[in-house]
């Protein structure tokens, strides 16, 4: 392969992870508030096109799609959570999006994104439990000047099994991010295939 051709492919590459990018904090604008957690955990849909990026391209232009995601809505919309909730967005989107890729890339079939999938959002569920734990809750309990039991508070005000931090990460980040990769997942299995051929030009 020439450097031209390279070239031309990594442009290519960057145009189209900015577009992804681009309509994933759209979708990001789209919040469905849960029953069982506080208000600040609601799912969005912004991982599709992070995912649908990863399967056409690799793994690497998923993680840049992931980072562009982020970047722009906080240069559009800014932050009311001190940067935490953007960190623990791109922390646990990659988390999501760079096994559920690199499996695809390894088993490039229906059945090797389904097992991707699933995996990822295994992998993105333990990850979020175990950040929300111990970096992203008390980070932003730093941040607003308040302590983790008023967070937990705010658990327990709308699901009466969560009393302590332990509870909050078992009854509400757990099912939050099971429920969010499901849902994100059932969305890339149908509309993949539709949409990958313009995104395929050789994978990074």
């Amino acid at each position: 392969m020439s450097k031209e051709t390279k070239n031309k492919m990594s442009v290519k590459m960057i145009t189209q992870a900015g577009m992804l990018g681009a309509i994933a904090v759209v979708l990001m604008l789209f919040e469905i508030p849960l029953p069982f957690a506080p208000a600040f955990y609601e799912i969005d849909f912004s991982e599709v096109p992070v995912l649908v990026g990863a399967f056409a391209m690799g793994p690497l232009a998923g993680l840049l799609i992931e980072f562009v995601k982020i970047l722009l809505n906080l240069l559009i919309n800014g932050t009311t959570t001190a940067g935490v909730g953007e960190i623990a967005n791109f922390l646990i989107g990659i988390s999501f999006c760079l096994p559920a890729s690199l499996i695809y890339r390894k088993m490039h079939s229906k059945k090797g994104a389904i097992v991707g999938l699933a995996s990822g959002t295994l992998i993105m569920t333990a990850a979020g439990c175990f950040l929300n734990a111990y970096v992203l809750l008390p980070a932003y309990a730093k941040a607003f000047e308040m302590p983790i039991d008023a967070l937990v508070g705010m658990g327990t005000a709308v699901n009466a099994k969560i009393t302590d931090l332990f509870t909050f990460v078992v009854f509400a980040v757990a099912p939050f991010n099971l429920l969010k990769g499901v849902l994100v997942s059932l969305v890339v299995v149908l509309i993949y295939k539709k949409i990958s051929p313009i995104l395929k030009y050789g994978r990074v």
